[in-house]
């Protein structure tokens, strides 16, 4: 009885009673105002139905996060050179933001897709990568507020239909690499219309057609040389893709060997998962993992992925979104890199049914030490609204609280407000843009205004948040495994460029504390394969840490 009283002492102390979290959307007061441009509202192409991602990331290193929104276009204006691919947005500290895109050198045109952001060549400041419907952008940091296009320089512009996007330093010498997803070959005047072939009806209704029945492209890697430039080192890194339906990408170790594998959601074919061989080549081993079908053996339509450790056992596990009458995907991490598909016995099955998810994270929006699961949802065939299929168009989005045992409540209506706003949603991102020390989830809505939902409550517990710096490693330390002692329990969480749905999160590493005060101890293991512990740290703080010289305190909106 002593034993389970203490137990019971521990849990508490690192989880606590949650706090009353309320997502509010405040993004048109904070003036996050671009309309999302991406095809027509009839959906006729495929090209106008996937929609676009977004980033938090500190392009002035004032401490703040800013907003990259990306922008799509139309079949009518990209024959006239498109629409501006992005809009930059700078967070002036207090709640606020100014787009700032025509004097930050970001206004090139043409049809946009997602995004990552990542400091590729090691200056400081964090650099962006746009990946388009055409050739890919990747927009150098000046450090002055403005970004020139070194595209043609670096050797990256990949000319196809490019979606998600992900840095990682696979090879670990202290350049981030870079991995694209490549989605299909996409020609108007060769894709048949809607209603020619089995590809292009859905239940019985005459749609869009695509992706089956369309060639895909195969992905690219990216290695960088540390000069400014990458080659192209696809084939020769083992990454061999037969021309698959590319989306959501993410780098993370799951067999905890300190080398970054890559885990790609593919839409109506199998996930990839590529094993990192510690050599400068991958493996493709998805099917023997467990992560590139459903447990019923299905391939399914992979569209936004994250890792997170959901059940503080150190290792990684895979989330994945995909169509409506599917379910979306946990993948739990069992080690050595296998896995089993749990989403029902997760709770997370049957609720996700009717939604098409998209945008996706791992996100403790309570502090309590336990991460919960957003997605964003949104249908691609606006012609299922005048038919009784379970399913509609425009989607609220979906909160799952983690319950601490391996299993997740839908929480969505306890939580209510705008989280229940239906909008056709696609790329989501994460981050604290208001620096009050809980998450917060920035959505692009097809063909609407974004959602910027502010988390009110969640800072109702305790929380630490870390900022990396790396010297021997990658400046941002894209890689870096952070294992945090709370109250007898340990949480685990890396430093990622990329993931969700084409977006982008805040790179720094948020931890819910609970009711815990403090963390009784930091294990930081670098890219570089240094490993530094601290002890006893403060809730309620960011702190900067740089690698081999040690960790101190950040004033919230203070320079890094």
């Amino acid at each position: 009885m002593l034993a389970l009283l203490a137990l019971a002492s521990v849990l508490l102390a690192a989880t606590g009673t949650p706090p009353v979290v309320r997502l509010v959307d405040v993004a048109e007061q904070a003036g996050l105002t671009l309309r999302n441009l991406c095809g027509e509202a009839t959906k006729d192409y495929i090209v106008e139905v996937n929609g676009n991602g977004a980033a938090f990331f500190d392009h002035d290193n004032d401490g703040d996060m800013d907003v990259l929104i990306v922008n799509g276009s139309t079949l009518r204006t990209i024959e006239r050179g498109g629409d501006p691919i992005a809009a930059l947005y700078e967070n002036d500290g207090k709640g606020r933001f100014r787009d700032v895109t025509e004097r930050s050198g970001l206004d090139k045109r043409g049809w946009g897709m997602g995004v990552c952001a990542a400091d590729y060549d090691n200056d400081g400041f964090q650099d962006l990568y746009v990946t388009a419907h055409g050739p890919n952008t990747l927009f150098r940091n000046n450090g002055d507020g403005t970004f020139a296009d070194v595209t043609a320089k670096a050797g990256v512009g990949d000319p196809r239909w490019s979606t998600g996007c992900a840095f990682g330093d696979y090879d670990r010498d202290g350049d981030l690499d870079l991995y694209v997803a490549n989605y299909l070959t996409f020609d108007v005047k060769k894709v048949p219309r809607r209603g020619a072939s089995p590809s292009c009806k859905f239940m019985g209704i005459d749609v869009m057609c695509g992706p089956r029945g369309l060639p895909g492209e195969p992905d690219a890697l990216y290695q960088n040389n540390g000069d400014g430039t990458f080659r192209d080192v696809t084939e020769a890194a083992g990454i061999r893709d037969p021309g698959y339906y590319g989306f959501g990408v993410v780098f993370t170790d799951v067999d905890d060997d300190g080398w970054p594998d890559i885990y790609v959601a593919n839409d109506s074919v199998p996930n990839f998962l590529f094993r990192n061989n510690r050599n400068g080549t991958f493996s493709e081993i998805g099917l023997v993992a467990g992560v590139a079908l459903s447990e019923a053996g299905k391939e399914q339509a992979g569209m936004g992925v994250d890792a997170g450790d959901y059940n503080n056992d150190g290792r990684f596990d895979l989330f994945v979104t995909n169509f409506s009458h599917d379910s979306n995907t946990l993948y739990r991490n069992d080690g050595q890199a296998f896995f089993s598909d749990v989403t029902f016995p997760a709770g997370l099955g049957e609720s996700s049914l009717p939604y098409l998810g998209w945008g996706t994270a791992f996100v403790d929006l309570d502090n309590d030490g336990l991460r919960d699961i957003f997605v964003a949802n949104g249908h691609v065939y606006p012609e299922i609204d005048a038919h009784a299929l379970g399913t509609k168009y425009l989607q609220r989005k979906l909160v799952y609280r983690n319950l601490g045992d391996g299993r997740f409540r839908e929480a969505s209506e306890e939580i209510g407000g705008d989280v229940l706003l239906e909008r056709s949603s696609r790329g989501a991102a994460v981050g604290d843009y208001d620096n009050d020390g809980d998450p917060d989830v920035l959505v692009v809505n097809l063909n609407d205004r974004p959602s910027l939902l502010r988390n009110d409550g969640g800072n109702g517990n305790h929380w630490l948040t870390f900022r990396l710096v790396g010297t021997r490693s990658n400046r941002d330390a894209v890689g870096a495994r952070l294992v945090l002692t709370v109250a007898g329990r340990t949480h685990h969480a890396e430093v990622r460029s990329g993931g969700s749905y084409l977006s982008h999160n805040d790179m720094r590493v948020h931890f819910g504390l609970g009711q815990a005060t403090a963390a009784a101890r930091l294990e930081i293991r670098w890219p570089s394969g240094l490993v530094e512990k601290f002890q006893d740290l403060g809730a309620d703080q960011f702190l900067l840490v740089k690698e081999g010289e040690g960790l101190r305190p950040l004033q919230a909106g203070g320079r890094n």
